[in-house]
């Protein structure tokens, strides 16, 4: 495979094993001592038998801090099927689960990392916004490389989780943005699936003239529509490096053209109302479930939600019709459908201030060994994962995932870590308040492509 580049209630798991009992024995150990006379005589002394007890692991308590807090479907399962047998195998560990959506997680992080009372294992994203400042605070711990030299991460997937050449986190996922479909309500209402940017408006007229959502969006995260904004870009320009130009100083938001029609791409699409309505109140759960219960024709979002298509959360109607293309192509744009963006994104790491540390990278390598993520990852149809996979091919993949699979294997580039994640914190914030009042009507095109440009020069 070539190089490939993610409510507010929260849910407490605690996993608990007793001790095993654990048997002993002892060895004679017996000491001949000869002395020599006139007479030849013997005498042997048997020393006292002395009985050593093995010691009994001592009792381990491991805090696991994760984003995905549904513990019955997507990653969230896999997560806590790894904790679970990982405790079986052994006993003396206990495992307490914190887990919220990556928002709400993301403050609470902050929270914890401020009063330096970060939780032992973490979810973390190796993008340089989130990881770069943690990375350098010395919040997580380095982690020995060779350790993974055959756990079979593809090329380039450590990147986002190293920092001058040592590495702090490991990632679980490739990630992608696509576009989600449900097949049924595209034929039902005999729409065709789109395969360029204008027949998506005009499935989008379409489907608002029969009283049907487009698409579904969690605006209120803001970071999908960012991450929308840089597919925009790809596809106008053609050239993936155009984001990182003009991020670091070879081009200019401003006055590039390429920047300004992709925020006007962005404006047609919100005066088409692509979007389901209050779109920019949305949150991740309601999005997905919106996309998930039939009510949404589309859903723009990462290749991590292969996992919906086997959610038994989910109709099965629903199942059986979840489809999968990358976003469209744009007429007169320089950019190909097979020009996307991807990256490596979630992942974990242990924090530096542990007081279980060597216990939780035991436990951090356990989860992340290929027979154990990738394997299973892959089985249970949650994610694509960032380690190769082509081993635990089942044969009976779903059509997402086979999809998904050929959508990477066919890029003929990907962006890497989107735009709104590769610069500070205060970019990061800036670039996604930009971009959802943009998004919700509140700026221009023009004025977003100002404030885009005056944000990466601060």
């Amino acid at each position: 495979m070539k190089k490939v580049m993610r409510n507010a209630a929260l849910l407490s798991l605690v996993c608990i094993m007793s001790l095993g009992a654990a048997g002993c024995g002892a060895k004679p150990d017996t000491t001949s001592t000869t002395s020599t006379t006139d007479t030849a005589t013997s005498e042997t002394k048997e020393t006292p038998k002395t009985t050593e007890t093995p010691k009994i692991p001592e009792k381990v308590t491991i805090k696991v801090f994760s984003n995905v807090p549904d513990r019955t479907a997507g990653q969230g399962k896999l997560e806590q099927l790894l904790l679970d047998n990982y405790v079986k195998e052994n006993p003396n560990v206990e495992i307490v689960v914190e887990a919220l959506q990556d928002e709400p997680y993301k403050q609470k992080f902050k929270t914890y990392a401020a009063s330096n009372q970060l939780p032992d294992l973490l979810a973390v994203w190796g993008q340089p916004a989130f990881f770069n400042p943690v990375m350098e605070s010395g919040y997580v711990e380095e982690l020995k490389a060779d350790d993974y030299k055959d756990y079979n991460f593809f090329n380039g997937s450590l990147d986002g989780f190293s920092l001058n050449g040592k590495i702090y986190g490991l990632p679980r996922n490739t990630d992608s943005m696509v576009l989600y479909y449900n097949k049924q309500i595209f034929e039902q209402n005999n729409v065709k699936v789109p395969e360029t940017f204008e027949e998506l408006i005009t499935a989008t007229k379409a489907f608002r003239e029969k009283g049907i959502a487009p698409c579904a969006m969690n605006g209120k995260d803001r970071w999908p529509i960012a991450v929308l904004y840089h597919d925009l870009v790809i596809k106008n320009g053609g050239d993936q490096k155009l984001m990182y130009d003009a991020l670091y100083g070879n081009k200019d938001f401003a006055t590039e053209p390429v920047y300004l029609k992709a925020a006007q791409d962005i404006k047609l699409l919100m005066d088409n109302k692509f979007f389901q309505d209050s779109f920019i109140s949305a949150d991740y759960g309601a999005a997905n479930n919106l996309f998930g219960q039939g009510k949404a024709a589309m859903y723009y979002m990462g290749s991590w939600e292969a996992s919906m298509a086997t959610n038994e959360a989910f109709p099965v109607e629903f199942r059986e019709n979840m489809d999968v293309i990358p976003f469209p192509v744009i007429a007169g744009g320089k950019g190909k459908v097979t020009d996307i963006p991807a990256w490596n994104g979630g992942g974990y790491a242990v924090s530096s201030n542990s007081p279980v540390k060597e216990e939780a990278i035991k436990l951090l390598n356990y989860m992340m060994k290929p027979e154990n993520w990738a394997k299973n990852a892959w089985e249970l149809g949650v994610t694509v994962p960032a380690q190769k996979y082509a081993e635990y091919l089942t044969g009976k993949e779903t059509i997402v995932q086979t999809k998904i699979t050929q959508i990477l294997d066919s890029s003929t580039s990907i962006s890497a870590t989107p735009w709104n994640d590769l610069k500070t914190p205060n970019f990061k914030t800036a670039s996604e308040d930009l971009i959802q009042s943009l998004a919700a009507g509140v700026i221009t095109p023009e004025e977003f492509v100002k404030g885009a440009q005056e944000a990466a020069t601060e």
